[in-house]
């Protein structure tokens, strides 16, 4: 197995939706082990602490979109940090609800772009977050990132995507809560894109081998973006976006071992933690464990645990 340099970097990004939770979604990774579970591993780990958004101005009383000034910072801060710690090392983003990817993915791009790789997406989610500032009925701006890093139009309170992530090279695994008008405008994109139902029928392994597959024969540098609610909220209560029908424990493990034997994950966000809704920590731990087989543990050495 080889090494990696982990760098953990702390998004305690709150501010995509209302309900609120999602900040302290770093401290409880790292109270769940997850650097001493990758030292375990033998990867070296760096805990670059908790980033903190650039200075923003209060949002006008009027504005139908929450908190949108505070989410322009955190993309702007992540934006950068992500660039940065991809010349270092592996970084491994802790969210912090999904509207951080906004800032994660535009920064890993640009250093991939400075390689002169293509940049590709795995996306393990419940949702698409493939809308607009202005497509969005509910105003919260975690269901808006993919759209942002795709280069899509209606960001121009946002930093400019210098390298939007072609939609060919995002792949969405887990949907099955997509709204009339994402559905719509996602049949319209090259974005691969399968919904529980298909996993249902063919299994989790075919599309996902078929994409890692894609991104080895373009030299691509893979970012993966893991949402709590790709689980089933039975397995994982902690968020605040529950779908049931998720993906379950076997099938997330499967993913992620197949991403660690791939060797093709240059990056990975954690995200939509909210620490308040869970049981015991056993989402975290969950979460932990998963990203312990995206990098390198295998089924014999994973310990059983026991919550009583």
């Amino acid at each position: 197995m080889t090494q990696k340099n982990c760098l953990l970097v702390g998004a305690p990004v709150d501010s995509g939706k209302r309900r609120r939770g999602c900040l302290m979604g770093p401290d409880a990774y790292r109270t769940a082990r997850l650097g001493e579970t990758l030292m375990d591993l033998g990867h070296t780990v760096q805990d670059l602490g908790n980033l903190r958004p650039a200075p923003f101005e209060p949002d006008a009383k009027d504005n139908d979109l929450h908190a949108l000034n505070e989410t322009v910072a955190w993309t702007e801060a992540l934006t950068g940090a992500a660039e940065a710690a991809m010349a270092t090392g592996f970084p491994i983003f802790l969210g912090g609800d999904h509207s951080l990817s906004a800032g994660t993915v535009a920064g890993v791009a640009n250093h991939a772009a400075t390689l002169g790789r293509p940049q590709f997406v795995l996306w393990l989610d419940a949702h698409t977050d493939f809308h607009t500032p202005q497509s969005t009925g509910s105003g919260n701006l975690h269901g808006t990132p993919v759209a942002y890093f795709a280069g899509r139009s209606g960001f121009d309170a946002f930093p400019a995507v210098e390298n939007p992530v072609p939609e060919e090279n995002i792949c969405m695994i887990g949907l099955r809560s997509v709204d009339d008008a994402e559905r719509e405008t996602l049949q319209a994109t090259k974005i691969r894109r399968h919904d529980m139902r298909e996993i249902d029928e063919n299994g989790i392994a075919r599309p996902l081998a078929a994409f890692l597959e894609h991104v080895a024969t373009q030299n691509g540098m893979l970012h993966v973006s893991l949402d709590v609610d790709f689980l089933d909220p039975s397995v994982a209560p902690a968020v605040g976006t529950t779908v049931p029908g998720g993906a379950t424990v076997r099938e997330a493990h499967l993913v992620m071992e197949m991403l660690h034997d791939s060797g093709l994950m240059t990056s990975l966000d954690l995200v939509e933690l909210n620490p308040f809704l869970d049981e015991r920590g056993r989402t975290a731990q969950l979460m932990v464990d998963l990203a312990a087989s995206a990098l390198g543990r295998r089924v014999f050495d994973r310990p059983t645990r026991s919550f009583s």
